[in-house]
């Protein structure tokens, strides 16, 4: 499958995107976390293209995209990645979040559910037992120990594409964001994905995530917090059990 770029001018906003729309089914968009952009999502994306449409974009402010003036919140990225949607002639699509990008899937979902048909939440944030910025922080640090270090070139591309002050600041929006009040609200019940080595999203809180979502909880042995960078072929494989029956 051939990922062509593209950008798409959305509320004053250059947002790029990386696509294989060539697969029959449900068109699938990946919403990546906090710190980085399309690029760490690529491994899952190449392995699922073939059976799915796959689209990446970058949000406002991260990757390619371009950069607003300050960091947006969950709500706001949720209002653009919608209208981002609706630009592309996308929905309704299955979304993919990781980490931070699982707190603006639920909220899109949640607050246009005509947009969904699909969700996964990929080690979502934030566990209420590490909803600060020195606990989600330390939790991240320790993920490092387990995670593959040959990771570590593309997040330091992502942050400095980002720079560190929004990615701070996109932190704070993240630990204040009471994910909960959206996972009530999902229009459709999500796979909860995540790995087994993961210190940042564990196995007790997508276990409690699933549970409040009537959700499925699927965990890749051995992956730590980027299941969907390390471990692409079994996360592809779960993604498309879970669209096989949604």
């Amino acid at each position: 499958m051939v990922f062509r770029r593209r950008w798409a001018l959305v509320r004053g906003l250059r947002i790029h995107d990386v696509a294989a729309e060539d697969a029959p089914g449900t068109p699938v968009v990946f919403v990546h976390g906090l710190a980085v952009s399309h690029r760490y999502l690529m491994p899952t994306a190449r392995a699922l293209a073939p059976r799915h449409p796959v689209v990446v974009p970058d949000l406002p402010g991260f990757g390619h995209s371009d950069k607003p003036a300050h960091a947006y919140d969950v709500g706001e990225h949720a209002d653009h990645l919608a209208a981002w949607l609706k630009a592309r002639d996308l929905g309704p699509v299955a979304l993919v979040g990781h980490s931070f990008g699982a707190e603006v899937a639920a909220r899109l979902a949640a607050h246009h559910p005509g947009l969904v048909t699909g969700l996964v939440l990929a080690g979502p944030t934030t566990d209420p037992r590490a909803r600060s910025r020195r606990a989600l922080i330390g939790r991240w640090l320790l993920d490092t120990l387990v995670e593959a270090p040959w990771q570590a070139p593309i997040l330091a591309h992502d942050v400095a594409d980002a720079k560190p002050w929004r990615v701070l600041a996109t932190v704070g929006h993240s630990v204040r964001n009471e994910v909960e009040k959206d996972l009530l609200r999902l229009p459709v019940s999500p796979l909860v994905l995540g790995g087994s080595l993961d210190t940042v999203a564990p196995l007790t809180w997508r276990t409690a995530v699933a549970e409040m979502t009537a959700g499925t909880s699927v965990t890749i042995p051995g992956a730590a917090h980027n299941a969907l960078t390390t471990s692409p072929r079994r996360a592809a494989t779960a993604i498309a059990a879970y669209l096989s029956q949604h």
